[in-house]
């Protein structure tokens, strides 16, 4: 790799060399699967630059050689620090229409027996997909004497905490269906609101880094994982999509982002269009 502003990374206020990206790039491969593009190296020298000054470090040689020994436990700093996360409450709409208006009548038929439902949320970020879908959940009144519990992870677990207090800005709320805005408290101070207990109830909030050993055993009814594999090669989109076919239910569904998709990464889920796809039998 050769910078073509080399230069301008060596004279700001924390020098960092090509071989302290290198450095950076391999350390966030190897713990979180994360591929960094050279293009990002703007945005990460910004993001690091905050966790140099917090430990009144001179430059990127030192932080390497923080991170790379884990000194204090800076890997989960570190890793905190490269994951985006951008997302908002029922961001592409179109997949929990169709939660609502099939795959709900679907199970609702097909597990009347065991009355149980669990769903993944695999990326939850600060928390907004996981209370959406708890959302169209608890509207279901057919659910209401059912079993039924979300997981929702994430690789930074400072996301997580956000997630499980459920305060958010109130124009964060803004565009939640008229609908659902009985399951979030508008009356808190200083224009925050706040996710209702029949919600947050049916959701478990966990730090997961989905390349490590899954504590859980499954199985899931359906897995939303969106805008997540979108950061990971090809080897390791193959090996978590085959991780997320064992662990669903027979015919299970299997939610992914806009920019994603399954084409020639697995075989083992058919399309259904729109980023949805079905467990192959």
């Amino acid at each position: 790799m050769t910078f073509k502003s080399a230069e301008s990374f060596t004279s700001r206020e924390f020098p960092m060399s090509e071989g302290n990206f290198k450095k950076i790039k391999s350390l966030a491969y190897t713990l979180t699967g994360i591929s960094l593009s050279d293009h990002k190296q703007n945005m990460i020298y910004g993001r690091l630059a905050r966790r140099l000054r917090k430990l009144e470090l001179k430059d990127f040689d030192q932080y390497c050689t923080i991170i790379d020994q884990n000194h204090g436990g800076e890997q989960l700093e570190f890793v905190n620090a490269i994951t985006t996360n951008l997302t908002s409450f029922f961001r592409e709409g179109h997949h929990f229409d169709f939660v609502e208006r099939e795959l709900l009548p679907k199970l609702l038929r097909e597990k009347a027996s065991t009355k149980r439902l669990r769903v993944w949320s695999a990326g939850c970020s600060t928390g907004e997909e996981p209370y959406s879908i708890a959302m169209v959940l608890k509207s279901c009144s057919a659910l209401s004497n059912w079993d039924v519990k979300i997981l929702a992870t994430d690789l930074d677990s400072n996301v997580v905490a956000k997630a499980r207090d459920g305060i958010y800005p109130l124009e964060r709320v803004e565009g939640v269906p008229a609908k659902y805005k009985r399951y979030i408290s508008m009356n808190t101070a200083d224009d925050l609101v706040k996710m209702k207990d029949t919600v947050k109830n049916i959701i478990t909030f966990k730090q997961l880094n989905l390349l490590h050993e899954w504590p859980m055993k499954g199985p899931f009814d359906f897995i939303f994982c969106r805008n997540v594999v979108i950061y990971f090669d090809v080897s390791t989109q193959v090996k978590l999509f085959d991780r997320f076919a064992n662990i669903l239910i027979p015919n299970g569904h299997l939610f992914i982002g806009h920019s994603e998709n399954l084409h020639n990464i697995t075989a083992r889920f058919g399309s259904l269009g729109k980023t949805i796809y079905q467990l192959s039998s």
